[in-house]
This record gives C-alpha cells, structure tokens and sequence, in this order.
C-alpha cells in the first residue's frame, strides 16, 4: 500500500496562518478539533511541525477550509486565497 508524502509544515507557518486569518489558538483548536494545549505545545516547537499525523491533518483542513494554502517550494510561506460572495 503506498503511503501519501506528508506535507511539510513549521510552527511558524501555523502561526503565520492563524495571524492572517485573525484566529487565537482557541480558534484554531475549534475549527480543527485539536486540543487548546495540543496547539500551544506544536507552535513552541521550531523548525517542522511534530505531532500525530491525524493532528497535521486536522489543522491544515481547518486553514484550507478558509481559503489558506501553505507554500514550501524554494522558500516556506502561507498564502490566502481570495474568498468567494
């Protein structure tokens, strides 16, 4: 069974994404279902973001469910697409 590439994240990405959408780690951690201190321990770590896999993916759903989209080409950044009326 092949196992899909994990997308590479870092704290400050998360951060970064929460500043952008105006979201306190109480926000994030209802739009996504992670814990509050899930949250706050992930986004003290520097460098790639740790944690469980279903955790990864539960935060980067809530952000693309808001249009936010994570750059890790050449350089890491976090993009906002624009919203639909």
């Amino acid at each position: 069974m092949a196992q899909r590439k994990r997308t590479t994240v870092t704290a400050r990405q998360i951060k970064a994404a929460r500043a952008l959408l105006g979201w306190s780690q109480s926000e994030l951690s209802k739009k996504s279902g992670v814990s509050l201190p899930t949250i706050a321990k992930r986004e003290m770590d520097d460098g790639e973001l740790g944690g469980r896999e279903a955790t990864h993916e539960r935060l980067l759903a809530a952000f693309n469910r808001e249009g936010l989209t994570f750059l890790n080409a050449a350089e890491l950044g976090v993009t906002l697409r624009a919203r639909r009326r």
